[in-house]
């Protein structure tokens, strides 16, 4: 952790985008609650909201202005660009790794950075992501639950089952070799898990997964199409392994993360507040 550095007005409330000292193509903003002073002891909790394909970050960041202010929190929205390492690479960000890039280890490394910036607990902090984000938050969940205090999962287009005989990213066999990390489902149950979908995000363009792309292996497109029933086989797979799932199901929405925003916050609000009440340890 370095040392806190000296903070200007823009890095309070609604900041800029900065540039990751770990890996400076890639960038993070932050909302960091009004009230926050260098001066107080206040520990602030952190949340993590991760981009679509779209990579809308500052929409994500913006709409949850009002749970950083209402919760002590600070929100932390990264950036994984489009073209890195390739021209018109999307989806890299979405399983982790893109040959020698690490995209967990870079979230990691920004989150370090914000805590040696602010006062937040960081150990365990929540996680968001919606489609491509969706993707990225529960593989995320797979290889570093000690760090994830509640995680909402929304929409992902394929999805990862705890199953040891696929291998990445249709299941979770080969983790220790291809990851560095072998997967402990067990491990798992201590996270707050949500996953959340709209109902009538039933298109099935742009979500399956074809011969010959670098994420393509034997079975990855075995859960089928569309997201809604990909979700309900992370929903069974995760509940096969003794986890507590929140299934959330919205009346009326497709495939649009702004219309599922409130439920998420809902979701971290009560988090946090269970938290809060619970006795220590």
């Amino acid at each position: 952790m370095h040392r806190p550095r000296a903070l200007s007005i823009y890095d309070i409330g609604r900041t800029p985008m900065y540039a990751s000292q770990y890996d400076q193509r890639f960038s993070y903003c932050l909302h960091v609650p009004e009230d926050y002073s260098a001066d107080s002891g206040k520990v602030y909790s952190l949340a993590v909201l991760v981009h679509g394909t779209e990579r809308d970050v500052q929409t994500y960041r913006d709409a949850f202005a009002d749970f950083a202010e209402a919760n002590d929190c600070v929100v932390l929205v990264p950036l994984f660009p489009v073209g890195i390492p390739d021209p018109g690479e999307f989806d890299g960000y979405k399983y982790l790794r893109h040959g020698d890039i690490r995209f967990d280890l870079i979230l990691l490394a920004m989150v370090e950075e914000v805590t040696g910036t602010y006062r937040v607990d960081s150990r365990r902090f929540l996680l968001f992501g919606f489609s491509g984000g969706g993707h990225f938050a529960h593989r995320f969940l797979y290889l570093h639950p000690e760090r994830v205090r509640a995680v909402t999962i929304g929409a992902p287009g394929a999805v990862t089952l705890l199953d040891e005989s696929l291998p990445w990213p249709a299941g979770i066999g080969g983790t220790l070799e291809t990851l560095g990390r072998r997967v402990d489902p067990s491990a798992l149950r201590e996270t707050a898990v949500h996953l959340l979908i709209g109902a009538e995000d039933t298109q099935t363009r742009a979500i399956r997964v074809r011969t010959g792309h670098p994420a393509w292996i034997p079975g990855v497109n075995d859960e089928g199409v569309p997201r809604t029933r990909r979700m309900l086989a992370l929903k069974h797979s995760l509940e096969r392994h003794g986890l507590a799932v929140r299934y959330d199901v919205v009346p009326g929405v497709g495939h649009h993360g702004p219309s599922l925003f409130g439920r998420v916050k809902n979701f971290f609000t009560h988090v946090l507040t269970a938290d809060a009440r619970a006795p220590s340890r």
